[in-house]
Order: C-alpha cells, then structure tokens, then sequence
C-alpha cells in the first residue's frame, strides 16, 4: 500500500498525540489525580504538627503518598450530599437484636478463658487500678472480640480524611497530629496502625488523644503498645475508666422489676436517688437479690432502655463511667451484663420485648417536635437515649397517649396529627 507524505505527517501527529495521552494518563489519572485542597490543608497542619513535637521526617514520611478516603462516612463534601455516620448497632437495633444471648454466652465463655489463662497480669491490674478484671476483659471483648476481629483502616488516612472534610474538623486535626506523634515514637508501625471508620484503635480501641492521657506500660517494655500486648491493653482500658471517675468495689448497675405506676419520664442521669428510696418506691431487685445497707445508700438513676417495656436498672456512676467509652446505653449494658456472666450463668431476669426500632430519621422527626414544644434540648441526632426517651414520654401524658416513653408508629402518627 502507498503511503503519501502527508499520510505520514498524519500519523505521526496521531501517534505524537497518543503517546502524550498515555504518557499523561499514567500519571495523572482521574482516581489518582492530585487533590489540591488536601495538599494545602496537609500544609496548613505542618505549623501545629511541628510545635506539638513532630520532625519534619516523620511529617513527609506519613503524608507522602497520603490520599483523602471519601467513601468513610461522617463526611462533608462539597457537592454531595453529606454522608452521616455509618449505622451504628447501638443505635440501630434493638435491644433483643444488639445483646443476643448466643453473642453474650459465646463471649462470655472466651472472657472466662482468658481470665484464666491472664489470671496473674488481670490480678495485678485489679490490685492496682480498682478496675474488675471482668469489666476490662468485657471492653476488650466488646471493641475487638478479644482481638480477634481486624481493625479495616489505615488510622492516618482516616484521621487526615476526618479532619479534612469530616463533622468534626478541629478534633480530628489533633488526632491526626497524636496519630504523627505515635508513628515518631515508634509506638506502632504504620503497616499495624489500623484503626475504625472513626479512628480507634488498638485492641480496646483508644483514639490516638485518649491514648495519650491514659495508655498505661504495664509490661514494663519501655513503650505503650495497645496493639500488640494485652497487658498494656487492658490496664490502659482500666487507667482510662479511672481517670473519667470510676469508684473501686461499686456496681455498674443493678437490674429491678419496675412497679405498675413507675413513671419513665424519671429514667435519666439527672434523676438520682438512694438505691433504698427506689426499692421502697417498689422497685425490687430481680431474683430476691439481697442489698447491703451500703449499697442500699448509693445514688443511682433508672435505665428503661425499652421505656416501659422489657428490664429496667438502676444504675450507678460506674455505669456513666463506661459510658464515656461509648456514649450508648445498650453498649454499657452489653459490656456490664457480659461482665457479670463471666462469674453468673445466669441471663437477663426479664426479657427483651419485641420491639421495633423507628428509623433515624422518624427519631429525627419526633425529636425536632419534641424540641419545638421545649420538651426536648439535646441534639437532633436520630438516636431514641435518655433524653429523647424521657422526652417522648412528658409529650405522650401531654397527649393524654399511653405513657410508655418509646419511639413508636403510634406516636410518630400522633405527633404528624397535631402538627
């Protein structure tokens, strides 16, 4: 076939132009593409890294190559509609879903395990912190199923991700810089520093600040590893419960048999009372349990996780103390009860209802009316805890509805009705 010169001026321009395309593709892709906002954000947390004690190594060496993930959740992206935070079970399910007997039992019966085969570093741990080995060994079991479970995340790609585009900036940026400082003392490697959609991490899952405050070498190794030594794990899950108040030789929480006339309205922190003003009030401990005189004069609140329905508790202010770990009653439950059935087989004495639970944004809807008729002044997040429980319930004797102080169809209907 002939081939004119201009036929070849042709396709060597093509061919000029193919290769500049392929050359360009490789290496600026639309994945790969540089995101010019994260790099000066990166740059814009250079001056905070280095005066909180971050090397300029250490800086270019975890942020080189570093690349936003946008499909965590809890972000806000310009352009899309906000991703909320992922459905999380302590606020999604029910209570007969979230604390399963078989989920209980089976971690129950590794917890025993374990606390034998640590028997001498939990004894020690107990000694010195005040902390029952139980309640550490059930955090431990909650967070990681004993570590078992692998963390998914690289933790400064998620840390750098949240501070950049997540709900809550200015937390994330600090955690992001502790996450620096971990990584410059060689506390974790960066192929081990995996951590949570959140951040969390280590085997009883600490944000890199909390570790900071609390993380406790209990191995005596000369470093804080809460990723690999479950000496260092467990007793900084204990200093990290003593440090947000917890009180050697106090229950978490006693679970009672409500009376017919108790009013649910009272279920939240700020209504505290003698556990011995409660019982005469007719609620009585489960299985004839028998108080002493000094538990008799310790201040607890009521706990109706269903409202009026299934178990009630009184619990204590080591059940707020757990709670700071993860602001959820059905988590504190889940490790309270897993707690006490490593040393009792016995189950919850009354059983979970058949409840359903609305979906966030129903919760959302009733908590926006509840706050619009000064009922409700906490955030509207979707979640039915204390307040909203309380809340719905001081609305419900308004409507002259049955009082029961739980989110149902019935009275998300109502609510619709009289707006």
């Amino acid at each position: 076939m002939a081939v004119t010169a201009a036929g070849i001026s042709r396709w060597s321009s093509l061919g000029i132009l193919i290769l500049l395309a392929l050359t360009l593709g490789s290496v600026v892709s639309p994945v790969h593409a540089a995101d010019d906002g994260f790099t000066r954000f990166l740059a814009a947390v250079w001056p905070e890294a280095q005066q909180a004690g971050v090397s300029r190594a250490t800086f270019d060496s975890v942020t080189a190559g570093l690349e936003p993930d946008y499909k965590l959740p809890d972000l806000i992206l310009p352009g899309r509609p906000a991703t909320g935070a992922p459905s999380q079970a302590e606020f999604v399910q029910v209570p007969a879903d979230y604390l399963k007997e078989s989920s209980i039992a089976g971690l129950a019966a590794e917890g025993r395990r374990l606390m034998r085969k640590n028997e001498s570093t939990l004894d020690a741990i107990e000694k010195r912190f005040g902390v029952p080995a139980t309640i550490i060994l059930a955090i431990w079991g909650r967070e990681t199923d004993y570590g078992r479970y692998t963390l998914p995340y690289d933790a400064m790609r998620v840390l750098a991700t949240q501070a950049y585009v997540g709900r809550r900036k200015d937390q994330y940026r600090n955690e992001f810089i502790e996450g620096l400082l971990l990584l410059q003392r060689g506390a974790v490697s960066r192929k081990n520093f995996r951590a949570s959609w959140g951040g969390a991490t280590g085997l009883t899952q600490f944000l890199p600040s909390e570790l900071a405050k609390h993380g406790v070498d209990f191995d005596g190794d000369g470093r804080i590893d809460i990723w690999s030594s479950v000496p260092d794990a467990l007793a900084s899950a204990a200093q990290q419960l003593v440090n947000k108040g917890w009180q050697p030789g106090l229950r978490w929480a006693y679970e009672v048999r409500a009376p017919e006339n108790a009013d649910c309205t009272e279920g939240v922190p700020e209504v505290r009372k003698p556990i011995d003003k409660w019982l005469r009030e007719g609620f009585l401990p489960v299985r004839g349990q028998k108080l002493t005189a000094v538990e008799r004069e310790q201040s607890a609140s009521l706990l109706q996780p269903e409202g009026s329905h299934g178990p009630s508790f009184l619990t204590t202010a080591n059940y707020f103390v757990i709670k700071e770990y993860n602001f959820s009653d059905l988590y504190v439950l889940f490790v309270g009860h897993l707690a006490d059935r490593m040393t009792s087989p016995l189950p919850f004495a009354t059983p979970w209802s058949a409840s359903t639970q609305l979906r966030s944004r129903d919760v959302e809807a009733m908590q926006r009316h509840l706050t619009r008729l000064g009922l409700y002044k906490d955030k509207i997040d979707g979640k039915a805890g204390m307040l909203t429980r309380a809340a719905l319930g001081a609305y419900q004797k308004s409507a002259g509805l049955k009082v029961d102080c739980w989110p149902s169809d019935g009275v998300l209907r109502a609510m619709n009705a009289a707006r």
